[in-house]
């Protein structure tokens, strides 16, 4: 059960970047990077993602002092898979034109982020690169989800620039919101998901005690 949750988090996760990079008024800092080294260097968005990623693990690694967790490129892989697929589904379908159009796709899109984010985070099964850096780094400076999240985000931001990513309103929305977002859905999205966990353990239990009988 607790990779279904970690197969629908990512899912749910990458559906909301995609609504972001549809919405034309800027994607989060690290999406920027990968739409825009997309667009002038070449390869799909999720390629770069998985690229990323790679050079991500050895960081990390290097930060904690301890063996790269390869698992995370796993993560990634999933992750830069759905976003491709999510952006050739919707590129037909989501395309507003109007401001307020833009402005709710984009909201609906930093919602869903962070919702999906906790969902899979939640589940402690190979973190995405980036966000094994959130977790790292709220460990080393004793912070909260908010803190270290809106820095890797303001450093992302830099990057983001250098490469020419699209950055407009909605990327700074992200930096000030993404973290707070994600900060919010953490603690619900563990009480919903133990509870169900629970509750399918406890079912699983009785029927194999009925079996026994």
């Amino acid at each position: 059960m607790k990779y279904v949750f970690y197969i629908l988090g990512i899912l749910i996760l990458t559906l909301g970047i995609s609504f972001t990079i549809q919405s034309d008024l800027g994607a989060s800092p690290f999406d920027a990077v990968l739409v825009g080294l997309s667009i002038n260097v070449g390869l799909t968005v999720g390629s770069w993602e998985i690229i990323i990623a790679l050079l991500l693990i050895c960081g990390n690694s290097l930060l904690i002092r301890q063996k790269p967790k390869v698992s995370g490129l796993l993560t990634a892989s999933i992750t830069g898979s759905s976003i491709d697929m999510w952006l050739f589904l919707l590129h037909n379908f989501i395309t507003p034109e109007l401001w307020y159009s833009k402005v709710v796709c984009f909201g609906i899109g930093l919602v869903v982020v962070g919702f999906g984010t906790a969902i899979y985070l939640h589940t402690n099964f190979a973190p995405i690169p980036i966000d094994r850096l959130t977790l790292i780094v709220q460990e080393l400076f004793k912070s909260n989800i908010f803190v270290s999240r809106t820095f890797i985000y303001l450093v992302f931001l830099i990057m983001a620039l250098i490469f020419n990513g699209p950055i407009g309103i909605g990327t700074l929305l992200t930096v000030c919101l993404g973290g707070l977002i994600l900060n919010f859905f953490m603690p619900l999205a563990k009480k919903v998901i133990d509870y169900i966990l629970l509750h399918s353990c406890t079912t699983n239990y009785l029927k194999d005690k009925k079996r026994s009988i």
